[in-house]
């Protein structure tokens, strides 16, 4: 009987290693972009500014736009859950105030000063522009389903669809704005992170006055 042979080569990647790859890259690709722009930053120098070959980078995003995704989806989840547990009869800001304060488990990733720079390349940059509002269209179903649930409302009914449209523009507006307000200004990190948390802060009370 022949023995048979064990696996070689290397282990599969975890999911957890994979998301940690795609972040990775995402950062890589902000800063080249904000650096020097997206025309003249190729999948090649992406790959390399984080150790993997521009083949490892395709096979994750289909292009080099798209590379900035998980920065800009990063706290979908975390806004849906925090939408779902929103007591009722209670302000809206109540249910952000450890994500924007005590953790700021919302701000937590690159340098803010350095999104809201990649924030403003959507505007003059195409491909960016759609990536970015891809984003949250793909948020707003889950801000719904969030309100559905916690208003007990079956999950396509309109008013939480309507009410996750609502709060979905708002918050795009409060970080679409923080980030012209700082263009051309130098923050350091924590200066940065406090005055996003205050753009966000500011959303939600605009937005609580068309949630109930």
């Amino acid at each position: 009987m022949t023995a048979s042979r064990g696996r070689t080569g290397r282990p599969p990647l975890t999911e957890e290693r994979k998301a940690e790859i795609r972040l990775e890259i995402a950062r890589a690709a902000v800063d080249l972009f904000v650096d020097q722009g997206v025309a003249a930053t190729t999948g090649e120098q992406i790959g390399q500014a984080v150790g993997v070959s521009a083949r490892t980078v395709w096979r994750y995003f289909p292009s080099k736009e798209n590379c900035v995704s998980p920065l800009f989806s990063a706290g979908i989840d975390l806004i849906a859950t925090c939408l779902r547990q929103w007591r009722p009869g209670r302000p809206l800001a109540e249910a952000f105030a450890r994500a924007l304060g005590e953790d700021q488990r919302l701000l937590v990733g690159p340098d803010p000063a350095t999104v809201a720079a990649l924030v403003r390349l959507t505007r003059t940059e195409p491909g960016l522009r759609a990536v970015w509002l891809q984003t949250y269209d793909e948020a707003e179903p889950a801000f719904a389903r969030a309100l559905a649930d916690r208003a007990g409302l079956p999950p396509d009914d309109l008013r939480p669809a309507i009410q996750a449209a609502m709060f979905n523009a708002a918050l795009r507006a409060a970080v679409e704005q923080h980030a012209w307000r700082t263009a051309g200004t130098r923050e350091d990190r924590a200066a940065a992170r406090a005055g996003l948390a205050d753009a966000i802060r500011s959303a939600l009370a605009v937005a609580a006055d068309g949630l109930t």
